[in-house]
């Protein structure tokens, strides 16, 4: 039976459907960064919560000011953080900290800069109008509104208005745990030695970064023998509590394909992709566990992370703009394609996103030509060149 070919956006689509939302949970704060809120939520106070001084400087009636210069006597000092603060005495003046409350009878702060700055008495250069350089409650949120809104990505700002409004924890999308695996009896640990007809383990590496990347975990798994006991092994024994598991390798057409081996007819489709490179690819569900397995060779699994990975996961985690930012710029070089499927190329654009250079070639075993892209030139399915001087639209990984 012949395998089924996906379109790459067919096939994106197809692999956001396997990963439904992560489930709510709610975090401390210090552990939400760049995760996306799941619920509305609400101000636990007002900001400010009273009334308070916005400079350092001299609590004030604006009327005993208005034909200053004037001296008036400082009836009490009063720091950030005071809660016993007396009433203003008209006549008088208060020293004041900025934050402090403001006391009672005050509607105005001189700051300090217009003050010789004394503590017995004040001699103060210049009148103020009322609501000088107040901070009046609710000004800036007043309690019980909404704050934040669910599917907003958690940055530091809304982190930072979360707690000024009492806030410790937040209800989140709970980040995913994903199980990262390479296959392959050929691969060697880098800095290890490198034994004859071995290759250093890449794919891990960078597959488990870009999870991290995005907000998940990653656990990785490497080394797993071309043996497909061993293989169904290692992953029944990982697989609970886990959210998802990418393989990378053994899904070729040839011999010694442990993956493929390992998972078809048991909840796992292996299909191709009408795409260069990254063509063959496969998901479905193993031991209770979502699963997509990706191309071996380097480029080929960066990619299918990239297009298909990313997007299905940060979907899951509840964001709403899952997509990279595109582009449209002039190809500087010439370059060619299949024709009967979409390519992605690497390269370089310039600061203005006006021209790209390709950068290497289309092999999926290019791994310092991706290193050294700031993004991918996609050619469509139907093109078979492109021109120097051609318009193409860019992927912008930057």
């Amino acid at each position: 039976m012949a395998k089924r070919t996906y379109t790459a956006e067919e096939y994106r689509d197809t692999v956001a459907a396997l990963l439904p939302p992560l489930p709510v949970v709610a975090l401390p704060l210090a552990d939400c960064l760049g995760l996306v809120l799941a619920e509305d939520v609400v101000a636990r106070v007002s900001l400010p919560p009273f009334d308070n001084s916005a400079m350092d400087g001299y609590a004030v009636r604006a009327a005993d000011i208005a034909r200053a210069p004037v001296t008036l006597p400082v009836a009490d000092d009063i720091p950030a953080g005071r809660t016993d603060v007396q009433p203003l005495e008209p006549g008088t003046a208060h020293r004041i900290m900025t934050g402090a409350p403001l006391p009672p009878g005050a509607d105005a702060v001189v700051q300090v800069e217009l003050t010789d700055a004394g503590t017995e008495t004040v001699h103060i250069t210049a009148s103020v109008p009322a609501g000088k350089h107040l901070r009046r409650t609710g000004e800036d949120v007043v309690e019980g509104v909404t704050v934040l809104h669910a599917g907003t990505v958690l940055g530091p700002p809304q982190l930072g208005l979360a707690a000024a409004v009492g806030l410790g924890t937040l209800p989140v999308r709970r980040p995913p745990r994903v199980i990262v695996l390479s296959t392959g009896s050929e691969l060697v640990a880098a800095g290890e030695p490198l034994p004859p007809g071995h290759i250093y383990e890449s794919n891990s590496v960078l597959i488990a970064a870009a999870v991290r990347e995005i907000g998940g975990t990653a656990t990785v798994l490497r080394f797993v023998p071309d043996d497909v006991d061993k293989f169904r092994a290692v992953v029944a024994e990982h697989a609970p509590g886990a959210d998802l598991l990418i393989t990378s390798g053994g899904v070729s057409a040839g011999a010694y394909e442990v993956v493929k081996d390992a998972m078809t007819g048991h909840g796992v489709e292996f299909v191709r992709v009408a795409m260069q490179p990254g063509g063959p690819q496969g998901f479905g569900i193993f031991l209770g566990l979502p699963v997509l397995t990706l191309p071996g060779n380097p480029v080929s699994a960066a990619l299918s992370f990239e297009l298909f990975v990313r997007p299905a996961l940060l979907g899951a985690l509840g964001h709403r703009v899952v997509d990279r930012p595109r582009a449209k710029a002039r190809a500087v070089l010439e370059m060619t394609s299949p024709g009967t499927k979409t390519q992605y190329r690497r390269g370089r654009h310039d600061d203005g996103v006006v021209e790209v250079v390709p950068v290497g070639g289309p092999g999926s075993h290019l791994l310092s030509a991706f290193a050294a892209s700031n993004c991918l030139i996609e050619i469509p399915m139907g093109v078979e060149q492109v021109r120097a001087g051609d318009e193409v639209t860019l992927i912008l990984l930057d």
